[in-house]
This record gives C-alpha cells, sequence and structure tokens, in this order.
C-alpha cells in the first residue's frame, strides 16, 4: 500500500535526502494531493511506485521504483525487464498516498484512437533524461495518447482552491487540443465553461495565446485556452524557448495565475496574476476534480508533448513556496540523454537496409516512386535498383540527436510516416513533415543490426508488412501491428550502400 511519508520520517530522512517538491509545498501549508512523475521521487522519504511498464513480449507488467529514498527512477530495472522488446507505460501512480494514480485514458466526449475508444499508451523509452547524471526516461505522448483517474481523491471542485506545476520537454509541442496536465471533468465529456483547470503547452490559437509563435504556457479552463483574463492575445505570456520548462497554474475564487521558468536554470516569472475571465462560466468556477494528463477534458488527443513530473494541491501556493520548488527542479539537473543505440550511423553515408525476417533475408529497404517497399537486391542487380535501396544519412530534420534517411536516387526527398505508411516524399520544410522523417535507431530488437523507432511516434518502428513499409507497433490495432514475427519484420542489419 502506497502511503505518504510522515512527517517524523521526513525529519529523518532530511539529513541525507534534500526536500522533495511536495515537503516543500507541505511547508507551505498547501500540501500536494496527487504527485506524478516517471524520473524522480518528489518526497524526499518515498520509495514507493513511480510508474508501470508493460512489455510487448508476453504482457508482463513491473514496476519502477527510486533508486532510493527520495531518489531518481531505476532506469537499470526498466532497461532490463524490457531488453529485446518493446514497452508501454501503463500507470503512473500518485506519490501522495492518495492513490490518485494515472491510467489509460477512457473514451470521451472526442473518441480516442483504440478500436474500445481508449487512448494509446507512451513508449517506456521515448524520453530518455539524465537528472543529476542519473538516467531517467520521461513520458513522451504522441497524438493519441492520454492519461487520467476520472475518480480522483482530494482535488478541487466547484470555485475551490487549487495549485499545480508539471516539468515538461519545452521542444515538443504541436497546434492540436490539448496537451493538458490537471483538473478536468470526471465523464470525460465537455460540461462547460469553467468545468476545468489545467496547464497547457502547445501552440494552439483556437482561443488565446501569447507572445511570438509559441509554444506558450496557457491554462486550459475548458472551451477556452486562456493566456490571461481574456482569451486573447497576453505579450506577457512569452514563447518558451528552453529545452525544459517548469509551468505553473494555480486559481482561487475570482483569482488564478500562469507562471512559468527554464526547468534547467533561472527562476519563475509570473505570465499572469489577477481576476478570473469575465466569460459567463468562469467567475466562479464549476471543476470536477479528474486528473488528466496529455489530453483535453472531453478525451481531445490531438496534442503532443513529453511529461516528466507534475504535482497538484488543493489549496492556493504562494508564489514563494512555489519559488522554492523550482529552486529544488533546478537542483535535479535535468538534461538529455542518448535517443539512440546500436550500431552506428554516420551522418552523409549511404546505407542499404536488410531486412532479417527469415523469409526475406535478400530483400532491402528501397522504394518505387513515393511507395517504401521491400525488393530483392544485389550486387548485379540494376544501377537503378541499387539506387533505389540506397539511402543518404542524415541528421534527424526534427531531432538531431536522431537521424532522417535521404533519396540517393531523389535527392531532396526523404522517408517519412503519413497514417502510418512509410512514404518516399520531398521535404516541404513543414514542421510536420521534420517530424515524420526523423527516426532514432536502435539495438535491433531480435539482436541483428538496427530498429529504427520513430522519433515522433516512439512506439512504432520500420516495419515491412506484405514487402510494404509501415511504422508499426507491437501488437497494436492496425494488421501491420501484428505482434507475431514483429521483432524480425522491424530488426535492420545496415550496410554501406549499393550506390
Amino acid at each position: 500500500m502506497l502511503s505518504r511519508p510522515s512527517v517524523l520520517a521526513l525529519g529523518l530522512a532530511a539529513s541525507v535526502v534534500a526536500a522533495g517538491p511536495c515537503d516543500i509545498y507541505a511547508s507551505g501549508n498547501t500540501p500536494c494531493i496527487a504527485a506524478h512523475s516517471t524520473t524522480r521521487a518528489l518526497y524526499s522519504a518515498y520509495t514507493g511506485s513511480l510508474y508501470q511498464v508493460k512489455r510487448g513480449s508476453d504482457g508482463a507488467t513491473t514496476i519502477i521504483t527510486p533508486l532510493s529514498a527520495g531518489g531518481v527512477a531505476n532506469a537499470a530495472a526498466q532497461d532490463s525487464f524490457c531488453a529485446g522488446t518493446t514497452c508501454l507505460i501503463t500507470i503512473i501512480y500518485d506519490q501522495s498516498g492518495r492513490g490518485n494514480h494515472l491510467g489509460q485514458a477512457p473514451p470521451g466526449g472526442f473518441s480516442g484512437p483504440d478500436v474500445n475508444g481508449y487512448d494509446n499508451l507512451a513508449s517506456a523509452f521515448g524520453a530518455p533524461v539524465t537528472l543529476n547524471g542519473q538516467k531517467a526516461y520521461g513520458v513522451f505522448m504522441s497524438p493519441g495518447s492520454g492519461y487520467s483517474n476520472n475518480a480522483a481523491s482530494g482535488t478541487a471542485t466547484g470555485d475551490g482552491a487549487e495549485g499545480m506545476y508539471a516539468v515538461l520537454d519545452g521542444t515538443h509541442y504541436n497546434d492540436g487540443c490539448c496537451f493538458d496536465y490537471g483538473n478536468a471533468e470526471v465523464s470525460s465529456h465537455d460540461t462547460g465553461n469553467g468545468h476545468m483547470e489545467a496547464i497547457y503547452f502547445g501552440t494552439n490559437t483556437v482561443w488565446g495565446r501569447g507572445a511570438g509563435n509559441g509554444p506558450w504556457v496557457m491554462a486550459d479552463l475548458e472551451n477556452g485556452l486562456f493566456s490571461g483574463s481574456s482569451a486573447s492575445i497576453n505579450s506577457a505570456d512569452p514563447s518558451i524557448s528552453s529545452r525544459f520548462v517548469t509551468a505553473i497554474v494555480k486559481g482561487q475564487p475570482n483569482q488564478w495565475a500562469i507562471r512559468g521558468a527554464n526547468a534547467a536554470s533561472g527562476s519563475l516569472s509570473t505570465y499572469y496574476s489577477g481576476a478570473r475571465p469575465s466569460v459567463s462560466g468562469y467567475n466562479p468556477m464549476s471543476k470536477e476534480g479528474a486528473i488528466i494528463l496529455g489530453i483535453g477534458g472531453d478525451n481531445s488527443n490531438g496534442a503532443q508533448g513529453t511529461f516528466y513530473e507534475g504535482v497538484m494541491t488543493a489549496s492556493y501556493p504562494s508564489d514563494a513556496t512555489e519559488n522554492a520548488v523550482q529552486a529544488n527542479i533546478v537542483a535535479a539537473k535535468y538534461a538529455v540523454a542518448s535517443l539512440t543505440s546500436g550500431p552506428a550511423l554516420t551522418v552523409g553515408s549511404s546505407v542499404s537496409l536488410r531486412v532479417t525476417t527469415s523469409c526475406c533475408t535478400t530483400r532491402y529497404l528501397a522504394h518505387t516512386g513515393s511507395t517504401v517497399n521491400t525488393q530483392v537486391v544485389s550486387s548485379s542487380s540494376t544501377t537503378a535498383l541499387k539506387q533505389q535501396a540506397s539511402w543518404t544519412v542524415r541528421a534527424g530534420l526534427a531531432n538531431s540527436a536522431c537521424f532522417s534517411f535521404e533519396s540517393k536516387d531523389t535527392p531532396g526527398s526523404f522517408i517519412r510516416h503519413a497514417d502510418f505508411a512509410l512514404l518516399l516524399n520531398a521535404n516541404d520544410g513543414s514542421k510536420l513533415f521534420h517530424e515524420d522523417a526523423t527516426f532514432c535507431p536502435q539495438t535491433g530488437l531480435n539482436g541483428q543490426g538496427n530498429s529504427i523507432r520513430s522519433w515522433s511516434y516512439p512506439t512504432r518502428y520500420f516495419r515491412h508488412y506484405s514487402n510494404v513499409l509501415y511504422i508499426g507497433s507491437n501488437g497494436g490495432v492496425h494488421t501491420f501491428d501484428a505482434a507475431a514475427s514483429f521483432n524480425d519484420d522491424v530488426s535492420w542489419v545496415v550496410s554501406s550502400g549499393f550506390a
């Protein structure tokens, strides 16, 4: 059974482990009623469950805990458990002791992508980071994924006071609705203005916006993303440029605020503090008390983002308390970690990728027009076919820590995914194209060569199915996601290009 550490336990641990964010909130008389993190314990004495992962090979699960009281997650335990297969994050545990765990979000007003309407789960490997040099994993959420708890305990309801913060990836976002963390409807349906109060991060401009082109920290209050007192431009709400961002939203009767900072350095700034919006429904508020992550209150799940840690309170934290929490986050020293593993690729080199499935080991990744497929290729093949089966390795168009693959015979065209099929398309320079064309190789799941994971959908890999290429997930809803032979079908031997 999970329980919040006692004051005595915190005192005994104080000399060993510095106070965690929830210890700081408690000292400010605004205790956490929910505390979620896949990267670390948020109380100095916490040793319990952080998150659960589910293995693709056999459906087995394991719980990841901190390496020590108040410490960083045991990433090595995940790596060992998930070796040679895929893993999903199934539960993000609440460290407060209230049982406000986050699980797979159910169907709502906006239907989910799964066959039963539930949202997708996040890859356990999509967001590696380090905290003070120790490896951990965040929650990399692609469009269609989402977590929630519609029966949360102790959360603010009605016009009750609350506060929340989240540490997010400041470079992973889109304009979809809505990448949120916070208080939402218990029915997963839009029940009207003021029935939500959640942190939003992204570039959606349907309602409000901040300065510049975004992304921005805003508040999702239902039927409106607010950067200030009205659904319009707040020039004091800046575009975020930091790799890690601390985002804060808090509210009480006829008062609310947005604050933010670089989560790796510096102090918090206040982007808005003042009265509630004057539009009907927002003053007083009608908060319902569910908790969501990565989705809107009606399960709108078109957004993307990465979550590392966050908490909620049922009282209005002081700026001083939040400033101390920010100092704690900075002291955790979030930093980027490698997104790739396995045989190394060299930017600028020409490569060919051979199938490792026993049926088809003479076949290579190639293309016919815009269709990416596998074809039988050898040293005696035509020059045209050799070129079609050769790819120039480029730095990832969306993330230079990964790679993009440019056609040898059609310069300027890259492998990208669209509706989960792999296509060869000309680079149009758009953010979406760059994301669709960025892939992160890792050690081959069957022990051979590389498995090539989509950066933007890290549950999905280059997979040949009936000799056509897709980004497939292990046992997903599409025919090309079939679990049979998955590890072989997504493993490729990379060699010097035929051309």
